[in-house]
Parts: C-alpha cells; sequence; structure tokens
C-alpha cells in the first residue's frame, strides 16, 4: 500500500511504524474472510482492510477520529484473526492499537458512552473493586429492564453469586511439592480471581505437583490491557511499568524460569510489553526480558515432563475452544489440545474455531448486540460436535460462553489438574 506522509511527519516514531505496517498491505482481502464482524455484517469498513483504509487516511491527514472512524474502530474485536490469515504479515494489531489512542486523544464520546468506559477503567483491573461491583449488580439485577441498554447489559452479565477468595488467589509463595525443579511467577489476574478463582487454584497444585514453584508477587497487578485496548495509552503503560517492576525484583532475585499466564488475554499483552515500552530508555529491555520469559500455562506445561494420567476420562468428551488471543495474538495452537489429549479426554475441535465467541475484554459490554450474534453462532457450533464439557484457556471466553450454553466450561488447567490428581471441576457439577 502506498502511503503519502511526509518528512515531518514521520520524524514521529509512532507514525513511522505506522507507515512501515501500511506499506505491508497488499489489498488482497484474505482478511475479510475470517474477520467475525466482516463475516456478520458484511461492510467493508468492518473488516481490517477497511479499517486500515481509514486508519491510514486519519493518520494520513492529521485529522481527529470522525464518528465513522469510531463506529468501525469500535466494533473490531483485537480478536486478531487477521494476523493468522494475512500474507504480507501485516500487524494490524499495532496499527489498531495506535487508532485507538488517537480516538482516545481526539474524539469526545457521548456523555453515557464516556461513563461506561470510566466506570470500567477504574473497577474491572482491581480485584476488590470488581467484586464489589459484582455484589452491587445483583441487586441492581431487578432494575435492569429501566436501565440503559450498556448498564443493562452489564447486569445481565454479573453472575448470580461469586466464589469465596482463596489463598492462591492472593500474593504468597506456593512451594513445589518435594524437590524444586523449576520456580516461575504466575500473573494472578484482576477478574479472573473474583470469578473463579478455582482457575489459580488448579495451575497452583498441579505446578506444585510437578515440582515447580509459584510466586504471586505482591505488587503485581493487572496486565493493562483493558485500558490499553480503550487507547488509554499513558494508563495502561503504568500497569505495564508496574509488573515489569515486580517481576524484575523476582527475577533478580531468586529468579524465574517463566512467568505464567493462565488467562490468554493477559498473556498476549505481557508478551507486548517489550513493544509498549520500546521507546522508553529506561524500561525498554527489562519490559523485553519480561516479555521473553512469558508463556502460556500450556506452553509452560508442554515443556515440562507430565507423568501418566492418574485417572481414565476417556469417556469424556472435550471441545476445546480455542481463544483468539492465545490462537491469533499469540499464535499457541497446538498445546492445550495435545496436553488434554495425553491426560486422556477424547478431544474435538469446534467448526468455525477461528470465529471470536464475542467477549473480546469488554466486547460484550460496550457492543452487547454484535457479541450476542457472535455468542449464538459459537455455541451453536460448539453444540454440534456434543461434548460433555468444554475446554477453554481465558476467563473471557468461559463467561460469554457459559452465557450461551448449558454444556458445562472449564479451564484447561482444571481438567489437566483433574487427570494429573486434583479435585474434579466445579464448574461441571455446577452445570
Amino acid at each position: 500500500m502506498q502511503t503519502k506522509f511526509t518528512p515531518e511527519q514521520l520524524q514521529d516514531p509512532a507514525i513511522q511504524e505506522a507507515d512501515s505496517i501500511l506499506r505491508k498491505c497488499v489489498h488482497c482481502g484474505f482478511c475479510t474472510a475470517t474477520c467475525p464482524t466482516y463475516v456478520l455484517l458484511g461492510d467493508e469498513l468492518d473488516s481490517p482492510r477497511g479499517r486500515i483504509y481509514l486508519i491510514k487516511d486519519m493518520l494520513e491527514n492529521d485529522k481527529p477520529a470522525s464518528d465513522k472512524v469510531v463506529k468501525h474502530i469500535d466494533r473490531c474485536l483485537s480478536c486478531l484473526s487477521c494476523l493468522s490469515t494475512c500474507p504480507s504479515g501485516v500487524d494490524y494489531m499495532h496499527l489498531v492499537d495506535q487508532a485507538r489512542a488517537r480516538i482516545e486523544e481526539t474524539y469526545t464520546r457521548p456523555p453515557m458512552d464516556r461513563l461506561t468506559r470510566a466506570m470500567l477503567a477504574f473497577v474491572m483491573p482491581n480485584t476488590s473493586r470488581f467484586r464489589a461491583a459484582m455484589t452491587a449488580a445483583r441487586l441492581g439485577r431487578p432494575f435492569a429492564g429501566i436501565m440503559p441498554k450498556q448498564l443493562r447489559t452489564m447486569l445481565e452479565l454479573a453472575p448470580g453469586k461469586l466464589p469465596p477468595m482463596t489463598k492462591n488467589n492472593k500474593p504468597g509463595t506456593f512451594k513445589a511439592d518435594g524437590p524444586r525443579k523449576k520456580r516461575v511467577a504466575l500473573l494472578q489476574g484482576c477478574v479472573q480471581p473474583a470469578l473463579d478463582p478455582r482457575i489459580n487454584d488448579a495451575t497452583v497444585r498441579l505446578l506444585n505437583r510437578l515440582g515447580v514453584e509459584v510466586v504471586v508477587p505482591p505488587d503485581a497487578g493487572c496486565c493493562g490491557a483493558l485500558v490499553h485496548h480503550m487507547g488509554r495509552e499513558a494508563e495502561g503503560q503504568d500497569y505495564v511499568r508496574n509488573n515489569v517492576r515486580a517481576w524484575m525484583k523476582e527475577i533478580e532475585g531468586d529468579g524465574l524460569d517463566a512467568i505464567v499466564i493462565n488467562a490468554s488475554g493477559c498473556g498476549t499483552t505481557v508478551k507486548d510489553y517489550g513493544h509498549m515500552l520500546s521507546r522508553d530508555p529506561e524500561w525498554a529491555e527489562k519490559a523485553a526480558k519480561v516479555s521473553g520469559l512469558t508463556m502460556d500455562i500450556s506452553e509452560f506445561l508442554s515443556s515440562l515432563d507430565l507423568p501418566q494420567p492418574k485417572i481414565d476420562l476417556s469417556d469424556l468428551t472435550v471441545a476445546y475452544h480455542s481463544a483468539c488471543s492465545l490462537q491469533h495474538g499469540q499464535q499457541v495452537k497446538l498445546p492445550p489440545k495435545q496436553l488434554l489429549a495425553k491426560a486422556g479426554f477424547k478431544v474435538k475441535d469446534v467448526p468455525e474455531a477461528h470465529l471470536c465467541c464475542g467477549s473480546a475484554g469488554t466486547y460484550n459490554l460496550t457492543q452487547p448486540e454484535i457479541a450476542g450474534k457472535l455468542l449464538a453462532r459459537k455455541c451453536a457450533n460448539i453444540e454440534s460436535v456434543k461434548p460433555d464439557v468444554i475446554a477453554a484457556g481465558n476467563i473471557g471466553c468461559m463467561t460469554q460462553i457459559g452465557q450461551g450454553t448449558h454444556i458445562p466450561i472449564v479451564h484447561t488447567v482444571e481438567l489437566l489438574d483433574w487427570a494429573h490428581g486434583g479435585p474434579k471441576p466445579a464448574g461441571m457439577a455446577e452445570k
């Protein structure tokens, strides 16, 4: 794609990056076939190629974001299916990040939209605030019918009851069973410990049994993804620096073999820390080191020598839902399925597995209509393979899909923990 940035514009490192990304696009349109919003809506501007044209025009002409640009960029899920499809290696992820930052900087949203986004940015990255908000949502659910649409969606998605917090969802060091073979940091997360603390419980149990010491540093917090994808760039980088600082203390102290993430949406962001702080001379090298150590839990488990499963689970059919952030954002596709199969489960792929379920961070809250259509499509595809249970590697997907099907959905690590001596996942009994 030909670009027309001026020499003065190209003095800006961000514009240099955008120029490099745009020039790789060859207009082929392969991305349209796998973009969820284009598949649903059939509008060229709701495809990566169409959004690239909008972003190019906005940046080249140094325009503030228009209503049209905001509408179509907001509809992007950042599922990154286009990254898996693009034959030219167009870095759409970082281009749309730039577009969102420019929208935040130059566009004034309607008051209700501003309020919703500000509330999400304040509440969701903090586990205590999020738990309090979920309690308030439960009390407010009877009044959902008179609420504005976005608030109504939030109330409908809130769980009826939150499970109690456990020790594995608080900072601390969890010793390996027997001699220590490896030492890892685990990202505790912000939403996940509130919605389903059993995921971290299963992760710590399984790793400890495998001889892995797990540390959750007291100063590590939200990965920054939520505000970053809202275009709140400086705020997102504050979260990044906070985590880099916390993990570097461990790296420079007793050392780390890996930083393990069991929420793939967070994993995609943490693996991008090196890029996010690449222009900060004080933090660039440290952030790159952190990103280089970061692994999804399925990647890390695949690097270990797992023993034979302790129970026979071959009569259970598992539909593996591949979270977009894992299969497209991190390009981790085979390890979760291979681990489940090795543990004895009968693993089935889901039709249209490349299409998003509609969760996408806060997308199901800010774009509920499109998210609802994607959810219905995803659940129909899952149910078509007639599984006993659904496995997924991201809490957002689990929450979203759980709204649309009677089939129990649990984290992949919960099934692996069960196969290797842990308890049966509570989520299976609940449904």
